[in-house]
């Protein structure tokens, strides 16, 4: 047998042995239910994360609702295409030292969880992401009690993402999926300002 071939059968015997591993897992995994994302970290692609599933659930003919905390921009790319295909409010008055006014950072944060609220209550909306939410919970802007009895009272097949640095320990106690997002390397660091398409 040539070295080609030992080496081609000693592949297929391990992803063989893999593939055993991962259907095992995959019988195991018998539950449907709704889960809690949250995406968090100091890295880039937390919210383009979040906007991939939106476009995967849009994509299976979900319904999906978007409330974006603290931003304030509306002429994303995410919002001019998903934004055609699903319920999206941009309820911020942009970043938080830029506003400096706690007062009025808090005003719309209430004002969007109000939406925020109506949507987890809702059982026909299969998808709802919660973007920067973690800033209004680490700032005080909204009662954190209230945040997390609404997320764990929601539909039971409803899936939420919630996006944004520094998410609450109590956040991600109840969540059943947690990514952390780390740069290894940013281009803003070298200079380079923010980018159509990539940043926003």
């Amino acid at each position: 047998m040539t070295e080609d071939n030992l080496r081609n059968a000693r592949h297929a015997d391990r992803m063989a042995r893999k593939k055993a591993l991962i259907d095992a897992h995959i019988a195991e995994a018998n539950i449907d239910t709704g889960i809690l994302l949250v995406l968090t970290g100091n890295g880039k692609g937390k919210s383009s994360s979040a906007f991939g599933m939106v476009a995967r659930a849009i994509g299976h003919g979900m319904k999906v609702g978007v409330v974006q905390f603290i931003k304030s921009r509306t002429d994303t790319g995410e919002e001019a295409f998903l934004g055609k295909h699903c319920e999206w409010h941009v309820m911020g008055d942009g970043f938080t030292w830029d506003t400096q006014n706690r007062e009025a950072d808090t005003k719309k944060s209430e004002e969007a969880w109000e939406i925020a609220h109506r949507m987890l209550a809702d059982p026909s909306y299969d998808l709802v992401v919660l973007d920067e939410l973690t800033y209004c919970l680490s700032y005080g802007y909204l009662d954190k009690a209230r945040v997390l009895t609404d997320l764990e009272s929601r539909p039971e097949m409803q899936h939420v993402v919630v996006t944004g640095r520094a998410a609450a320990k109590e956040l991600l106690a109840i969540a059943d999926t947690i990514s952390v997002l780390e740069n290894e390397k940013h281009a803003y660091a070298s200079g380079i300002r923010a980018q159509k398409g990539i940043e926003w």
